[in-house]
């Protein structure tokens, strides 16, 4: 019944997302705020000496061919980003995958659908944000210096919830609010350049790819990515299955 590939299914061979829509929406920003785009980094308000290291590019990629839904994932991922100390000893929590950064969501027919922070290079979750930049040039919202990945700074977030709305609406609904403050949580860390679930994925499922994106994985939610996997594997009957589901 499944007919699946031997090369990597990622998000790069299924659907691109509609240029002209994210076109609009980052003039939409571009206009209303203060953020500068340039070559589609966030270059508002960096400063010489950020320029100088510049950081490489990275993000995980999935291969839906690869994953059996084992969320071992969201385990390990829990167990690196909330860390508990014990003696003052540092160890590795729980991993209580409700914590992970990465979500695995479920669909019928049988299709798994990992989803983690795409690192847009035109980050539309930090170009909304509407808190004026601090001498580093740093909103509630910014990159780590050294991954480049998204970080909030709870002592200025204003818990608006501005971000979270964008990745939703335009991206992949990494950014979840905290249910008690609302501010941003569940963005990416890379494990501070060393991801928990690409090293201990049993099935390869998952990688971490630096550079060479050409911004087709945006804008592709859970959705839209089983949608397609389903028509791929299941065909007819697959389209047939979900609308009774």
């Amino acid at each position: 019944m499944i007919q699946k590939k031997t090369s990597p299914l990622t998000t790069r061979e299924i659907l691109p997302p509609p240029l002209e829509d994210r076109r609009s929406f980052l003039k939409k920003i571009v206009v209303g705020g203060s953020t500068l785009m340039v070559g589609g980094w966030f270059s508002s308000f960096i400063r010489p000496q950020d320029k100088k290291k510049a950081p490489q590019y990275s993000m995980i990629l999935v291969d839906f061919d690869r994953c059996t839904g084992c969320r071992t994932c969201e385990t390990v991922c829990s167990q690196f980003n909330h860390q508990v100390t014990i003696d003052g000893e540092s160890l590795k929590g729980l991993g209580n995958p409700f914590m992970a950064n990465i979500r695995v969501y479920s669909f019928n027919p049988d299709v798994d659908v990992p989803i983690v922070c795409v690192m847009c290079k035109d980050n539309p979750c930090l170009a909304i944000c509407p808190v004026e930049p601090d001498e580093m040039g740093r909103k509630a919202l910014y990159r780590d210096p050294n991954t480049l990945a998204i970080r909030c700074n709870g002592s200025r977030c204003i818990a608006c919830g501005s971000c979270a709305d964008a990745c939703r609406k335009h991206r992949v609904n990494a950014i979840i609010p905290n249910r008690k403050t609302n501010r941003p949580e569940r963005m990416c860390t890379l494990c501070d350049g060393d991801p928990q679930c690409v090293k201990y994925c049993p099935y390869g499922a998952l990688t971490h790819i630096k550079g060479g994106l050409d911004g087709k994985h945006y804008g592709l939610s859970a959705d839209k990515i089983a949608t397609e996997l389903i028509r791929r594997w299941y065909g007819d009957i697959g389209e047939t299955l979900r609308r009774t589901k």
